[in-house]
């Protein structure tokens, strides 16, 4: 018998390692069941020939809250990992064979402006755009972020809020407005412009659609800075890993959680995949939420879940891993090689369900810091295009080599990487199809549920559920949403709310 404040956590990435450290940090039993061999979910490591690749995310953002997550078990963050900040933050390169750096001061920023554009009052747009940026991201932090939210409901009266600053805190979201109408009305160079969508590329949702209050992911970025882990972002699991397991977290891995047990309204346990029953009143899952709902658990708790709320998968991609014998050094290590036509872009993959005809590439060439990924003089070339979540008419094994020289080509003409395709020594690639089965999301959706709807867009699945007592989420496809560090936040959230409900008990 465990007990009665014994958690299960099920699923070892990084939203599920960080409920696991943070609950063992404040004393509960914790056991983890992860179905692969690894811990770490998508921050997982491709080593070939070499090379050393980050499979899948490599852009770092808000340390802060990794540092979270060690202060809760007493532990100082520089102690455990060694972060590069990097700045220039991306390098964006243009169909009309222009470049521009996005570099974390805003000052800085406007005078790159001024010398890059001709249009009128660009530099002064931008400060206007950085300005309104900070203003929803102090909205984020009062009454979004740190806290189980499912609704609008659930950001009322938060702790040290009344109801009435809740609702005047909601009315200036920019409820209603979409990211790509905030950053047009302040900046009116089409190539600007795109960079500015990109910031909410980290929800992998069009800007089109996505809520203008996801535009404050843009002062979380330029204010924190983006850095890079010395042994590339594989190295924060590494990390968790090792301080769950000095918190006394008991590691399952090859051991996948099969069901999730209820009985009158409540979790009751979970049976794994070689027939066990474990028994718990309390799991936290941080396995994809939709998946969580409709097939470890199913029945009438997975109709409340689906009647609540859209289900619509965010888009999914394809990405190379291109072992380079030579350095392109004129990339930064964060790159962006953006389409000709941004709503041509976004209008293919969000609304027909196509692969655009000219993609936005983003690489990743991460040897320019950290050399020992790549044998002497070469790089470690990370490509990622967005393309639309699995649909059954998407066969990937005949998709892939007309895609792959698309995206070839548009490497070397837009980004400049000459005769990329003499250059490669190792390849490999993952599909739409290899993340739905490697990573077990829906439809191979790479960020969870799209950030889809003027009003409700950002909103994701509660971490404490409405549906069923004792289950709670964490990972990006529940609040607060997709991304390395709101994916470690959700743990943190979940984690919080399970503390808090033991205590009442």
């Amino acid at each position: 018998m465990q007990p009665e404040d014994s958690v299960i956590v099920v699923g070892g990435g990084l939203g599920g390692l960080a409920a696991a450290c943070t609950l063992a940090a404040r004393g509960h039993e914790v056991q983890l069941f992860e179905s692969n061999k690894w811990l770490g979910g998508k921050a997982a490591v491709l080593e070939a020939e070499g090379y050393r690749f980050d499979m899948g995310p490599t852009i770092v953002t808000l340390p802060s809250v990794l540092d979270a997550i060690f202060s809760e078990a007493g532990r100082e963050l520089g102690d455990q990992l060694e972060l590069v900040e990097l700045d220039p933050q991306w390098r964006c390169f243009f169909e009309d064979g222009s470049q521009l750096d996005l570099v974390a001061d805003v000052d800085e920023m406007r005078t790159e402006l001024s010398d890059f554009s001709e249009v009128q009052g660009l530099a002064e747009g931008y400060r206007g755009f950085m300005e309104e940026s900070e203003r929803l991201k102090h909205i984020s932090d009062r009454f979004f972020f740190w806290h189980p939210v499912g609704s609008f409901r659930d950001m009322m009266g938060l702790e040290g809020s009344s109801i009435f600053s809740s609702i005047k805190a909601i009315s200036t979201m920019k409820l209603g407005h979409t990211v790509a109408g905030r950053v047009r009305h302040y900046l009116r160079d089409a190539r600007v412009a795109q960079m500015a969508d990109h910031f909410t590329q980290y929800v992998g949702s069009s800007p089109f659609s996505a809520p203008a209050v996801l535009c404050g992911i843009a002062h979380m970025q330029t204010t924190e800075g983006i850095t890079y882990p010395i042994g590339g972002t594989r190295a924060i699991p590494v990390v968790l890993e090792e301080l769950a397991d000095d918190l006394g977290v008991k590691l399952h891995t090859n051991l996948a959680v099969r069901r999730i047990l209820h009985e009158d309204g409540g979790v009751t346990g979970v049976v794994t995949s070689d027939g066990e029953r474990h028994t718990a009143q309390t799991v936290v899952s941080g396995a994809d939420s939709v998946r969580t709902y409709r097939e470890l658990i199913g029945g009438e708790v997975n109709e409340s879940f689906e009647r609540s709320r859209s289900c619509e998968p965010a888009c999914s991609g394809v990405v190379l891993y291109l072992g380079l014998k030579r350095r392109y050094d004129h990339l930064s290590h964060h790159n962006f090689v953006f389409s000709r036509d941004a709503e041509e872009e976004f209008e293919a993959i969000y609304e027909k369900g196509e692969l655009a005809p000219d993609p936005t590439c983003y690489v990743c060439a991460p040897a320019k810091t950290e050399p020992g990924v790549a044998p002497e003089g070469g790089e470690a070339l990370y490509v990622l295009v967005h393309t639309p979540y699995l649909r059954p008419s998407h066969d990937w094994t005949t998709m892939l080599p007309e895609y792959r020289a698309t995206i070839i080509e548009k490497l070397e003409r837009t980004g400049g990487l000459e005769d990329l395709e003499d250059e490669i020594a190792y390849e490999s690639a993952l599909t739409p199809q290899g993340i739905h089965d490697r990573y077990s999301v829906q439809n191979g959706a790479i960020y969870g549920l799209a950030s889809h709807g003027r009003f409700k867009g950002a909103l994701k699945p509660s971490n404490r559920s409405p549906h069923l007592k004792g289950l709670y989420l964490a990972g990006g496809s529940a609040h607060p949403g997709p991304g390395m560090p709101m994916a470690l936040m959700s743990g943190w959230i979940a984690a919080d709310a399970v503390d808090k409900d033991l205590q009442q008990y």
